[in-house]
């Protein structure tokens, strides 16, 4: 008579980590493996080295799913601590008896992962940092000098052009609501940050944005083909079927364009199509991929090394990604110059042109 399965410990809760943390339990565990350690010592001894608690209870309540018959993929899967695309590895791993290979590459899939990331906050953080102090100054200068100004112009009954109107009567309604309005207007930024860039459903949208802006459009661009080379490459050198691997490479990216595309070349890989046919049928394919990439492409599935070409193209645009970073300040420089002397001119003119129109009065 079958021994039945003990029944299974409750739901772990699915916890947030970081990439170092993803990193390190998919190197050390593949290390410990490849030791001739068993599986649940080496959880047992990854959880005691952690130093987070979280990351402890996670990793202790995978080795009591070791020992109550849990396979590795369901207990990591359980956990919910490493993405899909780590999880799809190992589940082949330990499928194939390739497990160790497999951890190592997960571990180098989760740094590369981490390095496209930090590539595009470095990117944004250089104008992100011009465009605050530049935002505060401006409010400083509207909240506590142009009130003044007005008293000064209403006490000698200077006619105020438009333009100073509009700036001083901002001013003075900063000197009368700013307590309020600065936090509501700080408010409303951030809820539209978390909107635009930060919310699951609507992050496309900040992304969309950012394609357009030049400089950072094109380092998203090189970012995206680089991480579709380099995962796509190493999920199919895993032994991953294509339609597979795509599917968890739309899931990977973080742009919606490159997402519909990928889920496009998954169903039309699992109907038969060949990837050439897919790019040639995909309507905006070469503004998502060169012409170039496309070719590498193409000549690597004809030939039987698509894994290999695949790695090639995400090294070498992930080196031009590199030179892009390099640049970027210097491409956006001449922008973030023009847009804080457009806002320097601007409160210039407002102050300025009411003193000479009162000296011009003065000198009649």
């Amino acid at each position: 008579m079958k021994t039945p399965r003990p029944t299974p410990p409750a739901k772990i809760r699915k916890i947030h980590v970081s990439y170092k943390e993803r990193e390190y339990f998919s190197e050390n565990l593949a290390l410990l493996l490849n030791s001739s350690v068993s599986v649940g010592d080496a959880l047992e001894s990854l959880a005691s080295t952690a130093r987070k608690k979280p990351m402890q209870k996670t990793l202790a309540q995978m080795r009591t799913d070791i020992d109550v018959g849990y396979s590795l993929t369901d207990a990591i899967e359980r956990s919910g601590l490493v993405s899909e695309q780590t999880l799809a590895l190992v589940r082949l791993g330990e499928s194939s008896g390739n497990l160790v290979k497999n951890l190592q590459l997960a571990a180098v899939q989760e740094e590369k992962r981490h390095v496209f990331q930090s590539k595009i906050r470095s990117a944004l953080l250089y104008p992100g940092f011009v465009l605050t102090v530049s935002l505060v100054v401006g409010i400083a200068v509207a909240w506590f000098l142009l009130p003044r100004l007005s008293l000064t112009f209403d006490q000698l009954h200077v006619k105020l052009p438009l333009i100073s109107r509009i700036m001083i009567g901002f001013g003075v309604f900063l000197r009368l609501h700013g307590i309020v309005a600065i936090p509501l207007f700080l408010l409303v930024l951030a809820v539209l940050g978390y909107v635009l860039f930060a919310a699951p459903k609507t992050k496309w949208i900040g992304r969309r944005l950012l394609f357009g802006v030049p400089g950072v459009g094109r380092l998203l661009r090189e970012i995206e083909i680089a991480q579709f080379g380099y995962l796509f490459g190493t999920l199919l050198e895993a032994g991953l079927p294509i339609g597979q691997a795509v599917t968890l490479l739309a899931r990977a990216s973080t742009s919606r364009q490159y997402q519909v595309f990928c889920r496009y070349l998954a169903v039309s890989l699992d109907d038969g199509f060949s990837v050439k046919d897919c790019f040639g049928h995909y309507k905006h394919s070469t503004k998502l991929f060169p012409a170039t990439v496309q070719q590498m492409v193409f000549a690597g599935e004809r030939s039987g090394s698509l894994s290999s070409v695949l790695l090639v193209v995400g090294r070498t645009d992930e080196q031009k990604s590199d030179i892009t970073t390099a640049n970027l300040e210097t491409i956006m420089e001449p922008m973030l110059l023009l847009l804080v002397a457009g806002g320097v001119l601007l409160v210039a003119v407002s102050v300025l042109l009411p003193i000479y129109s009162l000296l011009g009065g003065i000198n009649k």
